[in-house]
């Protein structure tokens, strides 16, 4: 069974007690060679209790029937890079591709929430010019985000495959189009089947297939759900009390199978183990409706900070997350503010790599 998170003591809603000291040296700038050989912090969450392993040694971290649940959402290339149609560079970063819209059919025309950079904020009406026949007008300007009206000579999927890079996050710093050959595989797991992510689900980078192939053969259950990670993930919480803060929606979809396994577990008293944040939401945000956990779909804003009631999570596999973000305020609530900042000091004292190419924690209900 879940019992309630920590209870608040009141500092838990200052966004300033979510800050902490990282030397920008931890942030990791490429991915480990080997997915499952990253460090691996393990946290009691209510002992606090701290110990330090390999990430390919969680299968001997996890008993005979877990309920491992992974998010298997796919990251698309989403950032593009053009021109304007009256001249100058500019960068597009699909910021809602699992909502696009669609507008026409000949040729294939839909519409999206992007970021636009480019030496001058273009208006609604400009037209912006890409490689492959890809044509896109601005059709709207709304709170520092751009609706954008994209035209097709033939599937956007297909022309994102060939001009599309991968949209790494903002403190991975590199060259002008930040992706290298090497994360198109790297920033994806090894599990991700339904295209919709403009962010990877980072904590299940650290899987191999040899290693899930591992976790089965000791009797754990692995359900698969889809959160599609928008890039409001990465958007800072820009309150002092965190309570006013509003999450982006993303979108989420859980299948019968993944519903029967999850209710299966709760049922017989299983642990419930959620791979990465998006997990996390999506399972509580789900358990959360009226009627039980059904297969179903929708859109997910759950805020997650301490003073939340978990209902069916009990332990999580997560990456160390940035200072004042959403994601940090989730872990303290599961586990306690004062235990993951202490368990953050720690792992700068280990000199562990941190953010999406980082290491990774599991936080156990011991």
């Amino acid at each position: 069974m879940t019992s309630p998170g920590p209870k608040p003591d009141g500092n838990e809603y200052d966004i300033a007690s979510y800050d902490y000291n990282l030397p920008e040296k931890l942030i990791a700038q490429h991915p480990a060679d080997n997915r499952q050989d990253s460090s691996l912090l393990v946290l009691g969450k209510n002992s606090g209790d701290i110990t330090h392993r390999r990430f390919y040694e969680i299968a001997d971290l996890l008993d005979a029937g877990d309920l491992l649940v992974i998010n298997n959402t796919k990251v698309v290339p989403a950032r593009l890079f053009g021109k304007k149609a009256s001249g100058g560079k500019v960068e597009v970063l699909l910021i809602d591709y699992a909502g696009r819209r669609q507008t026409g059919t000949e040729p294939i025309c839909f519409e999206c929430r992007c970021l636009i950079r480019a030496s001058k904020a273009p208006k609604p009406g400009a037209e912006l010019l890409f490689d492959k026949g890809l044509v896109a007008r601005v059709t709207a300007v709304r709170d520092g985000t751009f609706d954008v009206e994209f035209c097709c000579p033939e599937p956007f999927e297909k022309i994102l495959g060939q001009i599309g890079h991968v949209p790494l996050p903002p403190y991975i710093r590199r060259d002008q189009n930040s992706s290298q050959p090497r994360d198109h595989d790297a920033y994806q797991t090894v599990y991700a089947a339904q295209s919709g992510a403009v962010a990877a689900p980072t904590a299940g980078l650290h899987f191999s297939e040899d290693l899930l192939w591992q976790i089965q053969q000791k009797d754990i259950e692995i359900a698969e759900i889809t959160l599609h990670v928008s890039y409001g993930t990465f958007m800072p919480v820009r309150v002092t009390d965190i309570r006013k803060h509003r999450m982006h929606t993303e979108h989420y979809e859980i299948s019968g199978a993944a519903a029967d396994r999850i209710n299966a577990a709760r049922s017989q008293n299983r642990r419930i183990v959620a791979v990465g944040t998006t997990s996390v939401r999506t399972l509580e945000y789900a358990a959360g409706l009226k009627g039980g956990l059904n297969a179903h779909r929708g859109k997910c804003d759950l805020f997650i900070y301490p003073g939340y009631e978990f209902k069916l999570v009990n332990a999580m596999i997560t990456n160390f997350h940035l200072p004042k973000s959403t994601l940090l305020m989730l872990v303290s609530a599961f586990a306690g503010k004062q235990n993951i900042l202490a368990a953050y000091k720690e792992a700068v004292e280990k000199k562990y790599r941190f953010f999406s190419y980082g290491d990774a924690m599991f936080i156990t209900d011991k």
